[in-house]
């Protein structure tokens, strides 16, 4: 019989690298269904598509606490490959999540992205503004709200010592050698 003798230290390397390489983005997120289901399909044909299993995302409108349910509205936007939506793109329409119990709405700030993954329940009336408007409804299987992007600005200075020949900017300041 033969045995095979890993060293500690590569035991401790591989499985490094296999916990380094983990995303916080469940696998149900990730991975897109079978069918590839849009909103406005849903909404002209609602019947058809009941109980069909989609993942939809984009970014939350409104979040509205029933009785023993919660439904998050969403604005729709494409997704990424990950699952994530892209936010550079027109709305593809609105559709509502249906989360069992109480969520707090603190906690799905407006404009946040989300993602869902679920199956279609139908549809159901409501106003946007005065306009009579069909929301597909998604039972939630699970969900992922995505971090807040935080933007970085970049300050322009130059180091006045490296280059003394060149033009450059002191603090926001045009400041130049002669």
């Amino acid at each position: 019989m033969v045995s095979l003798k890993i060293p500690l230290f590569w035991a401790v390397i591989a499985s490094l690298l296999a916990t380094g390489c983990a995303s916080p983005v469940p696998d149900l997120i990730k991975k897109p269904p079978v069918d590839d289901i849009r909103v406005e399909e849903v909404q002209t044909n609602p019947h058809r598509y009941t109980g069909s299993t989609v993942r939809w995302g984009g970014s939350i409108i409104q979040v509205e606490n029933l009785r023993t349910t919660t439904l998050i509205e969403i604005l729709s936007r494409r997704l990424l490959d990950g699952g994530q939506p892209v936010t550079e793109n027109d709305s593809q329409g609105r559709f509502k999540i249906i989360l069992p119990g109480f969520a707090e709405p603190g906690n799905f700030p407006k404009d946040r992205l989300l993602t869902v993954r679920g199956k279609v329940t139908g549809v159901v009336q409501g106003n946007v503004g005065a306009y009579l408007y069909t929301y597909p409804l998604v039972e939630s299987e699970g969900y992922y709200l995505w971090p807040e992007e935080r933007e970085y600005r970049y300050y322009d200075r130059y180091d006045p010592f490296y280059y003394p020949w060149y033009p450059y900017r002191w603090y926001g300041y045009p400041y130049y050698w002669y």
